[in-house]
């Protein structure tokens, strides 16, 4: 059953929920966090709980945007302007502050967690490890100056990741031998990785639109000091977030630094973990690059370019640009800069794409087929090239698959 697109009273909305979901195991759980304490006094969160709840249950994501949420559980006309009327992002925050007082208390002995991940209404269920928190796992770099915005923007989201994700992430290294443990374990050693995340150069401002700034030898260049260095796309940040919840539950460290203040000399000395597409982080330009899979965007279609297709597989991995349903990544393993370093590179068409094969990266299951494939007789990982494909449904990258892979 679907939600119609009109309003409804916020008294009618909890008989609305789909025979799916009240059927759902989830459901009871999601019943007990409304009847708490914390969302008795208002019938907003509850009715916004139930809609994206409901949604979660019955796999349909697409029902889950601001633009849905507004209309049915705020009753708001279909159609308007969710860039002038926050409603539903307030509430949001609200909705992720009370799911996460009830679970901290009151909810402290459920086995399952629900979590709305910022940036996104459709909520997920975890299994719920208890364990203490741990301290944060990233150290950002002095050097990393500039855009004060940006810089308590991701040390907001990284703290928050490790106070709150690294009790669900826990892993006892002395024990454990997962293919989270085996693909990772260099980059915890010795906590000298260095996450290197998307910053491109732009022109304009927040008035009158902002566009990628021209390369530095394009006559376009000579622009005086207009330009603006303080965006990274919403993917990159997810996937630093996601990155330092692993890291610290293996109590390791890594330093965070943005593209355009990377340096070779740095560089060099660590291990290196790229998060963002070539076109759009520089630093990605001084390593060897991948030879199998390449990039390419277009005016009217983006893929990654296969130049040693093997059999049954495409030249081109093509992905559709409107309405964008599905995109694609490169997850790459390849030797750092010295002997003894290591680089891995996340580098999706666009930013959910990125955001993708990082995900994909960090859960055990795909690893565990991706180490299948990548690893010699004796256990160790090769160098290799990989193609991940991921759908989109309301803006977020929902499912993820490894496409194909190349050893060397």
């Amino acid at each position: 059953m679907k939600y119609a697109l009109i309003p409804m009273r916020r008294s009618q909305l909890v008989h609305q929920v789909s025979e799916t979901a009240l059927q759902h195991p989830h459901w009871a759980l999601v019943e007990r966090v409304a009847a708490s304490r914390y969302f008795q006094p208002s019938a907003r969160l509850r009715d916004f709980l139930f809609y994206v709840a409901d949604c979660a249950l019955r796999d349909a994501p697409d029902e889950a945007t601001e633009q849905h949420v507004g209309i049915c559980v705020f009753q708001r006309t279909p159609g308007y302007n969710c860039a002038e009327d926050n409603i539903v992002r307030t509430h949001a925050r609200a909705l992720r502050q009370k799911l996460a007082e009830y679970f901290q208390n009151e909810g402290s002995q459920e086995e399952t967690v629900i979590e709305i991940p910022k940036g996104h209404y459709l909520p997920v269920f975890h299994s719920a490890i208890r364990a203490a928190p741990m301290l944060p796992a990233v150290a950002v770099s002095e050097k990393t100056s500039g855009n004060s915005r940006l810089k308590w923007l991701l040390l907001a989201v990284l703290l928050a990741g490790c106070l709150t994700g690294a009790a669900w992430w826990k892993v006892d290294r002395a024990k454990s031998n997962s293919a989270v443990d085996r693909f990772w374990g260099p980059f915890f050693a010795n906590n000298d990785s260095l996450v290197i995340y998307s910053n491109p150069l732009f022109v304009g401002n927040a008035i009158i639109g902002l566009r990628y700034a021209p390369p530095p030898d394009d006559p376009r260049a000579d622009i005086g000091d207009n330009y603006v260095d303080s965006y990274t796309g919403v993917g990159e940040v997810v996937s630093t977030y996601d990155l330092s919840r692993l890291f610290a539950s293996h109590h390791a460290t890594f330093t965070l630094k943005r593209s355009l203040l990377v340096t070779w000399d740095e560089a060099k000395l660590k291990n290196l973990i790229f998060v963002g597409s070539v076109q759009q982080n520089p630093a990605l330009r001084v390593i060897p690059a991948s030879m199998d899979f390449t990039p390419t965007w277009g005016t009217d279609s983006s893929g990654i370019v296969n130049h040693q297709p093997k059999p049954g597989e495409l030249t081109i991995y093509s992905r559709p640009d409107h309405p964008l349903t599905r995109d694609y990544a490169i997850l790459a393993l390849l030797p750092g800069l010295q002997p003894g370093r290591k680089s891995l590179v996340f580098s999706g068409l666009t930013t959910m794409g990125t955001q993708a094969a990082v995900e994909f990266a960090c859960r055990e299951e795909d690893l565990k087929r991706l180490l299948h494939l990548a690893s010699r007789p004796d256990g160790t990982i090769r160098s290799f090239e990989a193609v991940i494909e991921t759908t989109i449904a309301g803006g977020v990258p929902i499912q993820t698959r490894l496409v194909t892979i190349h050893v060397h």
